[in-house]
């Protein structure tokens, strides 16, 4: 069974995408702020303890993320002078609305991010799931005063219906087809859709929770992809994607290491640090083949 969704398009194939300002790579920065419920499981740090009600441990782990991580993330970006699109559970606007009000002061964008990150959208009935789509919505938009162009699933889940039920709600972009470095268009019922490159390996989970590896891997990892998409950039636009967590890479000994790998991007001229809409609106602007409903 195929998706049905897009078609094969070899990126040597295609017609040349050309960045603002003679820039080679567009770099967008995603913190997913997240909101995890104290009586279900999530990401954890350890597995001794996440099979409990309540596990304490691994509760507590995520929510240093919300007190503590995200701040010194939000400084790190302005210091670097990157404005972040952060993909936001809809349920942080209720529980940590000082989030919310530095993120306006900083002009970040809001990428709707489900409800929490407790709940995975995998298995949802359709009528359901555009309920759950709608209220994500409204809320985000009530609390920050803007709506959201973007979505990223929960653990970046889906099911069949949720691109048109995206597109339906008017959402032009989403996150979780991780298979280019280039945007490029998708069918749904309703009208195209927008896949923006994200990434499943330039991030901190992978890196730093799955592989093991310390806060300099992850500046390596960050320094290597961006060295060789800047490369391949002189022929045709490339997107660089960094997606962080305040829980990971907002301690003390990693987030340094974020700060170099930013500062060693900004160093850089030909460079666009953008967000996911300014991305959105440029793509659209571009020769590239738009598929029908």
């Amino acid at each position: 069974m195929e998706h049905g969704r897009f078609t094969y398009s070899p990126i040597k194939c295609r017609p040349k995408l050309s960045l603002p300002n003679g820039a080679r790579v567009a770099v967008w920065i995603t913190p997913n702020i997240e909101h995890f419920h104290y009586d279900k499981p999530a990401i954890s740090l350890t597995q001794m303890t996440a099979s409990l009600k309540p596990d304490v441990l691994n509760y507590a782990w995520r929510d240093y993320g919300v007190r503590v991580g995200i701040w010194r993330i939000m400084e790190i970006l302005e210091r670097q002078g990157f404005v972040a699109t952060a993909a936001l559970n809809s349920e942080v606007c209720l529980h940590y609305p000082q989030i919310i009000e530095e993120g306006n002061r900083l002009g970040w964008e809001w990428m709707a991010h489900g409800q929490n990150n407790s709940s995975l959208l995998t298995g949802l009935p359709e009528v359901h799931e555009r309920a759950l789509i709608d209220g994500v919505l409204k809320t985000i938009e009530t609390h920050t005063g803007k709506r959201s162009r973007g979505w990223l699933g929960p653990a970046l889940t889906e099911t069949d219906n949720t691109l048109d039920l995206l597109a339906e709600a008017g959402i032009e972009y989403v996150a979780d087809w991780c298979n280019d470095e280039q945007p490029y268009w998708m069918k749904t019922s309703n009208r195209p859709i927008v896949a923006i490159p994200y990434t499943l390996e330039i991030g901190d989970i992978p890196i730093l929770l799955d592989r093991g590896g310390t806060g300099d891997d992850f500046f390596r990892a960050i320094v290597d992809q961006f060295d060789t998409l800047y490369a391949d950039g002189e022929h045709t636009a490339r997107i660089l994607s960094i997606a962080i967590h305040p829980f990971l890479i907002g301690h003390p000994y990693r987030a340094r290491h974020l700060e170099r790998a930013l500062a060693y991007i900004k160093n850089h001229e030909k460079v666009w640090l953008t967000t996911g809409g300014e991305i959105i609106d440029w793509f659209k602007s571009q020769p590239s083949e738009r598929p029908g409903g």
